[in-house]
């Protein structure tokens, strides 16, 4: 892999600069600094269901979630009885949070149409460079993600045209400095696909904060950590959407996955307040140079 540095930097008024993909133009067309004390929830949705069921792991709406009002949210584990919650924060919404309702569609046939409405998405996008500034959790019993969602992946046969999902970040190793980038999947279920993905030993910085993006084009994506190219993906090695997806910024406890839903070792031993910090997301289209 070229661990090309990303030479260019983009000043954000009274805020940390971003680290962008040299030789392109860009513009920031999207963002969340997390400035004041309240998020921006024409901006952010809360992720609360798992395939139609409320999933225990998923923290409730609002919960979870503080802005420390020096430009930064927290996304704090949390513990009730026995049982650990985090929250997962999302700009759309597709399966995953759709639940069953008793509402009748217009023909009155509840019984075949038992979706609950389409949330409109604050924020779809298609192509450019998607980048986080964030700190890590301190234990390894939760982990942490910045990612991209189509509302429709696995719907078609083409991922390139339902959408994928597209892991720009996963830390489920803070103590080891490991971190994962470019993870693509095409679709779920019998159809899951897994290309890019590679796990890295990342340098820790004086302040802790690191960048992770993705520049997302029809040529592919490249997955950056830092200013450095750490993954790379074509068409020729796997799907690259065409369509516009959500952004997702994520938080989840270990071992409610499992057959056996329950905390896992490592989860119980976490000591809290612990939480996963983010600084800004940003999104920026390549613009033509004049």
């Amino acid at each position: 892999m070229n661990n090309e540095a990303t030479i260019k930097t983009a000043a954000v008024k009274d805020h940390e600069p971003s680290l962008l993909p040299a030789g392109k133009k860009w513009k920031l067309v999207w963002n969340d600094e997390f400035d004041g004390t309240e998020l921006d929830r024409t901006k952010w949705a809360f992720r609360t269901h798992f395939w139609g069921k409320r999933f225990p792991a998923f923290a409730d709406d609002g919960e979870g979630v503080v802005l420390d009002g020096k430009g930064n949210v927290e996304l704090h584990l949390l513990k009730k009885g026995d049982q650990y919650c985090s929250p997962q924060l999302q700009t759309g919404a597709n399966t995953f949070d759709t639940w069953a309702t008793d509402a009748k569609n217009p023909w009155g046939q509840a019984s075949i149409w038992p979706f609950a409405p389409i949330r409109k998405p604050g924020f779809m996008h298609r192509y450019g460079y998607y980048e986080v500034r964030c700190k890590f959790q301190r234990s390894d019993g939760w982990w942490s993600a910045f990612w991209l969602q189509s509302p429709s992946i696995g719907t078609s046969y083409n991922p390139a045209f339902s959408g994928v999902e597209c892991d720009i970040m996963e830390c489920f190793k803070p103590a080891e400095l490991l971190a994962t980038s470019g993870n693509i999947y095409g679709g779920y279920g019998p159809d899951y696909r897994n290309c890019a993905r590679v796990n890295y030993n990342f340098e820790e910085t004086p302040d802790k904060f690191h960048r992770f993006g993705v520049d997302w084009s029809p040529d592919g994506y490249v997955f950056y950590c830092d200013g450095k190219v750490v993954s790379r993906q074509t068409p020729e090695d796997g799907p690259v959407s065409r369509v516009e997806q959500f952004i997702l910024l994520t938080t989840e406890p270990q071992g409610y996955r499992n057959k056996v839903s329950a905390p896992s070792d490592a989860l119980r031993a976490t000591v809290l307040p612990d939480c996963f910090t983010v600084d800004y997301v940003r999104v920026f289209d390549e613009v033509a140079e004049s």
